[in-house]
């Protein structure tokens, strides 16, 4: 049984989630400067290394879905504790691991328990917040979440600097057990459970879909778009996906109602999060590959270029959340995604000489844009569902994000991957240089049409961001009041 969500001391339960949502985050975002570095020691290529970003947010988007069940199923205690202890024993198995495929392991183990604190902490925020309150308590979570990122790197670059990488997991281990003991002693429960059936054919048919989907565009990075093995993944996670959208609005009770689209601002800020996400994921997937494949930069020097951005974004989110409350999504967004477009355009023309400094300030501008529009853009969504779809809107969005992640990831893999290949094939032909000197101007050429694709990604972004309407939650509830009293009349006249 839950607390009275007015009595419930909010402080100490969202401190206790933050930090558990810190650590996943700072776990995701530490596999971006160490690739290079894992590339070298398991010898694998770069399409092979970013499975351990592309495996991570696989196994989010397959287990996302059944966090609306979930929510509903077990207290806010019970299901907080568990995927920190997954995530606990994800981070031991990669922590120990000798090989590629345990450290994988490890990793999609550590994604099962991450994969359930982000879904569950806004969950929370919407029980115990009112709607013209939750832009400033989600900047807040922004503030934390988006730290983590910013020590992320830089602590990633440290470590491979002078330890060995499985420092990194080592040094997360005591973390993880201190937010377990914290959640016994102070967490408390601000939602009502209730005995969900859970419908295993929607189980298999949302893993089925999600797993081959990205599987098939992780895969094309390495194997081609061609690829028979691609192709049919790709395929099979779209029948799939299909299938279990009809069983969803088929059924009276879905694991994850779908109903929620039928909300305009929530469809609309869905779409655009899905190109903002794949625009966010340059800065993980590409900037790491041209600073230190590229321009022979070292891990710190890498992580430490990241720093001053992130910072700056953790540090505007709070702002951003207080100014969301005030005066809503729109110009917030439109704002924050012409920054990202004009700096990321700054990127597509990378050198074998561009300066450090310019790289820190393209990517500091770059992240203020970020820190602008994301959580204005996510919580405009959420606010408009009625309370009882809040949980599906947020794994549905959650869900959706990881999608978009993986989708992105290996997009950008891709086109970074066969325009080096053309580049390169062009400068032999041409001749004038060592093979050495081809090989990092077409690298380098690769990455800066890799860039390009993204800002058209953001332009699409940018156009949808006009769009955005200040919804009034309270209408939106007395709409779903009327209809509910309809459908029961009409069901007693019957």
């Amino acid at each position: 049984m839950s607390n009275n969500i007015n009595t419930v001391k909010k402080g100490p339960i969202l401190f206790i989630m933050i930090l558990g949502a810190f650590l996943a985050t700072l776990n995701q975002t530490l596999m971006s400067v160490a690739t290079p570095e894992l590339m070298v020691d398991f010898n694998i290529s770069a399409a092979t290394a970013q499975w351990l970003t592309t495996g991570y947010m696989l196994v989010n988007g397959i287990l996302i879905p059944i966090t609306a069940y979930l929510m509903q199923r077990f207290s806010t205690r019970q299901l907080f504790q568990a995927s920190m202890v997954i995530f606990l024993i994800g981070t031991i198995i990669s922590a120990v691991s000798t090989s590629f495929p345990v450290l994988l392991t490890g990793r999609m183990v550590q994604a099962a328990g991450a994969g359930i604190i982000m879904p569950l902490l806004t969950n929370v925020i919407f029980s115990i917040f009112p709607a013209n309150k939750r832009g400033g308590a989600m900047g807040m979570v922004g503030f934390a979440i988006i730290f983590a990122p910013a020590i992320g790197p830089t602590l990633a670059g440290y470590v491979i600097e002078n330890y060995k990488w499985e420092v990194m997991f080592y040094g997360m281990i005591p973390f993880a057990i201190l937010v377990i003991i914290f959640g016994f002693i102070y967490l408390k429960n601000v939602s009502e459970t209730k005995a969900t059936k859970l419908d295993i054919l929607s189980v298999i048919l949302s893993t089925t879909g999600f797993g081959t989907l990205l599987y098939g565009f992780s895969s094309a990075g390495s194997k081609g778009w061609s690829s028979a093995e691609v192709l049919v993944s790709i395929a099979i996670g779209i029948i799939a996906l299909g299938l279990f959208s009809w069983r969803q609005l088929a059924s009276k009770s879905p694991l994850l109602d779908l109903k929620a689209f039928k909300y305009n601002m929530f469809s609309l800020t869905t779409i655009i999060n899905i190109a903002i996400t794949m625009v966010m994921y340059t800065d993980m997937i590409l900037l790491p590959l041209y600073l230190q494949n590229a321009r022979g930069y070292t891990a710190l020097e890498s992580g430490l270029l990241l720093l001053p951005g992130a910072l700056v974004m953790g540090f505007l989110m709070p702002i951003t959340g207080r100014l969301f409350d005030r005066y809503g999504a729109k110009w917030l967004s439109v704002i924050g995604i012409i920054i990202m477009i004009i700096t990321t355009i700054g990127f597509v023309d990378l050198t074998a000489t561009t300066s450090y400094s310019y790289l820190i300030l393209m990517s500091t501008f770059r992240r203020i844009g970020m820190a602008l529009m994301l959580m204005p853009i996510q919580t405009a969504g959420l606010n408009q569902l009625p309370a009882k779809l809040t949980a599906h809107g947020t794994a549905i969005s959650n869900t959706i994000r990881q999608v978009a992640g993986a989708v992105g990831t290996s997009l950008l893999v891709t086109v970074m991957t066969t325009r080096t290949e053309t580049h390169l094939t062009d400068m032999m032909t041409t001749g004038g240089s060592s093979q050495e000197q081809m090989i990092l101007n077409a690298t380098i050429q690769g990455i800066n049409d890799a860039y390009l694709v993204i800002v058209g990604i953001a332009l699409v972004g940018l156009v949808l961001s006009f769009f955005i309407k200040r919804v009034d939650s309270t209408s939106e509830i007395k709409a779903e009041a009327k209809e509910e009293k309809t459908v029961s009349q009409n069901t007693a006249t019957k």
